[in-house]
C-alpha cells in the first residue's frame, strides 16, 4: 500500500504542480504591455496569458490531491513527525498560500487591466506589477525545488537513503 501512495503521490506531483510552476512563471511575459513606442503583448499574447492563468487555477485544484496522499503515504511509513516531512509540510503550505494569495490574484489583475490606460505611465506599472509577480512566482518554484529536495534527501530520516 505504501509504494502505490508513494507513486500516486509523486505522479500527482508532478501531473498538478508541474503545470502550475510552468504556466505561473511564463505568464508574465505575456501579460506585459508593450513597451512605449514598440511592440509587445498583443491580442494573441493576452490570450495567452488568459490560457496559462486558467491553467494555473485548475491545476491549483487539482493540486489539492498532493498533501493529501502526501499525509496519507506519510502516516503509512510512519514518519508524520520527522523533521524533514513537517519542514516539507510548511513549505508546501506557503507556497499555497502564496499561490492564492498573490500569484492567482496578480494574474488577474494583469489580466483585468487589459485595454485600460494608453499613457506611458499605466504601461510602466503594468510592466512593474509584471515584474513583482515573475518574482513572486520565482519564490513559489523555489519553494516547490525545496519540497522536492527534502523529500529526496529527507535529512535525518531512518527510512531514507
Amino acid at each position: 500500500m505504501t509504494k502505490l501512495l508513494l507513486s500516486l503521490h509523486v505522479l500527482a506531483s508532478i501531473l498538478a504542480v508541474g503545470p502550475v510552476t510552468v504556466a505561473a512563471s511564463m505568464f508574465p511575459r505575456y501579460a506585459r504591455s508593450p513597451a512605449p513606442g514598440g511592440t509587445g503583448a498583443g491580442d494573441h499574447d493576452l490570450r495567452t496569458a488568459a490560457f496559462l492563468h486558467k491553467i494555473c487555477r485548475v491545476y491549483a485544484m487539482v493540486g489539492i490531491a498532493v498533501p493529501v496522499l502526501g499525509f496519507a503515504t506519510g502516516a503509512q511509513m510512519g514518519v508524520l513527525g520527522d523533521a524533514w516531512l513537517l519542514v516539507s509540510i510548511v513549505l508546501t503550505a506557503v507556497a499555497a498560500a502564496l499561490l492564492m494569495a498573490m500569484v492567482l490574484p496578480g494574474q488577474r489583475e494583469l489580466l483585468g487591466e487589459e485595454g485600460e490606460g494608453e499613457g506611458e505611465g499605466p504601461v510602466a506599472e503594468r510592466r512593474a506589477a509584471a515584474g513583482r509577480l515573475a518574482m513572486t512566482t520565482g519564490i513559489f518554484n523555489l519553494l516547490w525545488a525545496t519540497v522536492v529536495v527534502l523529500m529526496i534527501v529527507r535529512p535525518g530520516s531512518t527510512t531514507g537513503a
